[in-house]
């Protein structure tokens, strides 16, 4: 029961989206440091270095904007293969890390989707079970 004098009850943000854009800024700050040691170890061309860098950079934090709207996650996957995928073209001194280090952020990109997936739908089930009262 609410009294005139109680605040409106803010509704939550949904979860899966929340955990899908940490781990997309996450992965576009890993991505922006990667492309500083890749840079400073002259890897590559310097060019390629921060075309290649730098626009899966901004994919990432511009995909992290975008995860509630249609598409959004579908998008988040294509980043993961293309977080994969570059990391096949690195000289084969820093391939075997940054293989790893994309295969742990795909893992993690797949927990959040399901963990924040499963929030959701526990909290769903929580305010279906008790209407008008503020949840956890």
């Amino acid at each position: 029961m609410t009294s005139p004098d109680t605040p409106p009850v803010r509704r939550k943000r949904p979860a899966k989206p929340q955990f899908a854009q940490t781990m997309l800024v996450l992965e576009a700050l890993v991505v922006f440091f990667g492309t500083l040691v890749a840079f400073g170890l002259r890897a590559a061309e310097p060019r390629a270095v921060w075309l290649v860098g730098g626009v899966l950079t901004l994919w990432f934090l511009v995909i992290a904007g975008m995860v509630s709207r249609p598409g959004g996650y579908a998008l988040g996957w294509a980043g993961q293969a293309m977080l994969v995928a570059t990391t096949l073209v690195l000289p084969p001194v820093a391939r075997p890390y940054a293989l790893l280090m994309s295969v742990v952020f795909v893992v993690l990109w797949v927990v959040s989707l399901r963990i924040g997936a499963r929030i959701d739908r526990e909290r769903a089930e929580w305010d279906a079970a008790h209407p008008g009262m503020v949840g956890p």
